[in-house]
């Protein structure tokens, strides 16, 4: 079969089975073998590897995971596909394709099959990006790292730290269970079709402990999400305005004096460390 990565041979594939691309899906297929190799390079990938992609499309990325992988798990919703993967990835006897949605996957037992973490290596479709990464981390799957071309914003959103613009509750959440990392910038002339907006391949080394130590986990990320659904108010006025939550102002100023910090900080300028600190806190006003 011949290298997808090249322009004119996923065209020829396309032209052959008269695919149509579905915008519910948010399909941009890969076609630069500079970038395909990069990801590989920054997934680390060798014949230990039992690789998930979500995603596969004609099976671009899937023929260069098959190459490196020892067994390559292709996950893809789309059922026109189906029939395009079984052609393109019919010389690679490591290959195992599922017609399924990802977000209904029991993707834990499949690891738990293996015996071993996955690697996730996926151009993902940007409209379902977050729910994609943080189901996997929430859902406890077995994993070593998720490297992943996404929307180069929520690339940067995930590496961001405090006081910057893109700092926010999915930078948090990312960096409570792994380390971020950008390896790589992708313009739009890599994809078929161009998408309106730039593209980025992140890396997600999966920590074995989060790095922070929280009473209640639940209660740490409902404070986050609170804090920064009203990120322009403080802290206090964020929280003491989220009703679900619970927690009255007067819990709320005490706690951060207590960690020497302002009644009138504001969310976006506390470090994963100080709102684990802070739920602990307010935690322990509960117990």
């Amino acid at each position: 079969m011949a290298e997808l990565g090249i322009p004119r041979n996923t065209i020829e594939v396309l032209q052959k089975y008269h695919f149509i691309f579905q915008k519910k899906y948010g399909q941009n297929f890969l076609v630069d073998p500079r970038v395909l190799d990069r990801i590989m390079d920054a997934a680390e990938i060798s014949r230990e590897d039992c690789v998930l992609e979500i995603g596969p499309g004609i099976g671009t990325m899937t023929q260069y995971l098959a190459e490196r992988a020892g067994e390559v798990v292709a996950v893809e919703i789309d059922g026109n596909l189906i029939p395009i993967l079984q052609d393109t990835l019919s010389g690679y006897e490591n290959v195992r394709l599922i017609h399924q949605d990802i977000l209904k996957m029991d993707v834990k037992r499949l690891a738990e099959e293996r015996g071993k973490p996955l690697k996730v290596v996926a151009n993902l479709p940007y409209y379902i990006t977050t729910p994609i990464i943080m189901g996997l981390f929430e859902e406890d799957v077995p994993l070593q790292s998720i490297t992943v071309m996404v929307q180069r914003e929520v690339a940067e959103r995930m590496q961001a730290g405090p006081g910057t613009k893109e700092y926010g509750a999915l930078s948090l959440a990312v960096q409570y269970y792994a380390k971020p990392e950008i390896v790589a910038n992708v313009p739009p002339n890599c994809f078929i079709p161009r998408p309106n907006v730039g593209s980025a391949v992140v890396r997600l080394r999966r920590y074995g402990t989060p790095p922070v130590q929280v009473t209640d986990e639940r209660k740490l990320f409902a404070i986050i999400r609170a804090a920064f659904n009203q990120r322009r108010k403080t802290l206090a006025n964020s929280l003491g305005n989220a009703a679900a939550l619970g927690i009255p102002k007067e819990k709320i100023v005490p706690a951060l004096e207590k960690m020497g910090l302002c009644a009138a900080i504001r969310g976006e300028a506390l470090t994963l460390e100080q709102f684990a600190v802070f739920s602990n806190l307010l935690s322990e006003q509960d117990s």
